[in-house]
């Protein structure tokens, strides 16, 4: 059944290339034929991921039929995953490392993050994770049957730590038939133990009779050594999302800080609102005690009670905006928050002067 999610989710987009725009086969440029969309839960909100896929146009050309997915979906996710690798790792973490309960994590998981799942749901994601662990037990000969046409592989490698301080779990994908190979949870990221992650691939693409044709990873130093060593001539890709993050955090630090900014100098909110709430209660409207109080005096003055509920509604329209932390590079949060508190001073504005044929614009100021 399809994971039905709230009708509050604020989603992040992501879009989604191949890194590789030429056919294996012919050489010719690959075109976009479809495109796939999926929701993920991940750690820092909603993410809506628009997958593009491609295909070889040329109908002469063996490869002709075949979809081609951007290699960094699975990086994000799993097929059919509702939940991002960095949830998967995290609930991995917390249930074997620290003895959590299933009803333990699944109220950390609301509470802390507004990840809301079901207990059989967080069962399945453990049984995953185990899996996970337990392949690299498994002999690389079960998989051959998977690989028997021979064609060469794409593999990657990603460092998930669900806590500074804590394991990392390293997951070896081969990415075009999506699937984990193994993966191992390491207490250091030291080249040298990285270095035999690498080198147990190298056994298994050997065993299986599959050449190497590209690696793909993050920037990370124990990595672009380890590659270098154990697949000597395979090019080596950093992972573009990768890229983009690490190029938009000099953006989402200053977002960051005119977010602190903005929530400075935004205050007031909880004067206005007693005053309309004491209002309510009584039937002869105070005087307004401050600056900060003159759109609960107008309205309180009118004696229309109406007005006393469109200034609460635009209390919480307020509270709202200040406390919305999701987006990412592609929107910045902080970026929205300025553009929806000037949207509602517009509104207020316009209010006011239609109430009170003019009143000065010092209450909201953004």
């Amino acid at each position: 059944m399809p994971y039905r999610w709230p009708d509050d989710a604020v989603f992040t987009d992501l879009e989604l290339n191949v890194q590789e725009p030429w056919c294996q086969r012919c050489g010719g440029r690959l075109t976009v034929c479809d495109h796939r969309h999926r929701r993920l839960f991940t750690l820092h909100g909603p993410v809506h991921v628009v997958c593009k896929l491609v295909h070889c146009p040329h109908q002469g050309c063996p490869a002709h039929t075949r979809t081609i997915s951007p290699e960094a979906e699975t990086a994000l996710a799993l097929p059919w995953w509702v939940l991002g690798w960095d949830v998967v790792c995290w609930l991995g973490q917390r249930r074997f490392a620290r003895h959590w309960s299933v009803a333990q994590l699944r109220a950390e998981l609301a509470d802390t993050y507004q990840i809301r799942v079901s207990d059989d749901a967080i069962e399945r994601c453990l049984h995953r994770y185990q899996h996970m662990l337990a392949a690299r037990q498994q002999a690389p000969q079960q998989l051959a049957a998977a690989y028997a046409g021979g064609d060469a592989v794409s593999l990657a490698i990603d460092g998930l730590q669900p806590e500074k301080g804590h394991e990392t779990l390293y997951v070896v994908r081969e990415l075009t038939h999506k699937r984990v190979w193994f993966a191992e949870a390491l207490l250091s990221s030291a080249t040298a133990e990285v270095q035999q992650l690498l080198a147990r691939a190298r056994r298994w693409a050997e065993h299986l009779g599959t050449p190497v044709r590209l690696w793909m990873s993050d920037k990370q130093h124990a990595f672009v050594r380890g590659i270098a060593a154990e697949f000597p001539g395979v090019p080596h890709r950093y992972c573009a999302n990768h890229f983009l993050r690490d190029t938009a955090k000099p953006v989402l630090e200053a977002d960051s800080r005119a977010k602190v900014q903005m929530r400075r100098k935004v205050r007031g909110l909880r004067a206005i609102e007693r005053e309309v709430l004491a209002a309510q209660r009584t039937a002869a409207p105070p005087e307004p005690a401050s600056a900060a109080s003159e759109v609960a005096a107008c309205a309180i003055g009118s004696d229309d009670e109406a007005l006393l509920d469109v200034v609460q509604d635009y209390c919480a329209a307020v509270r709202g905006i200040l406390n919305d932390d999701q987006g990412g590079p592609l929107q910045p949060p902080g970026l929205r928050m300025a553009e929806a508190l000037g949207d509602v001073q517009a509104s207020l504005q316009r209010n006011l002067v239609a109430q009170k044929g003019g009143l000065r614009t010092s209450v909201w100021h953004v």
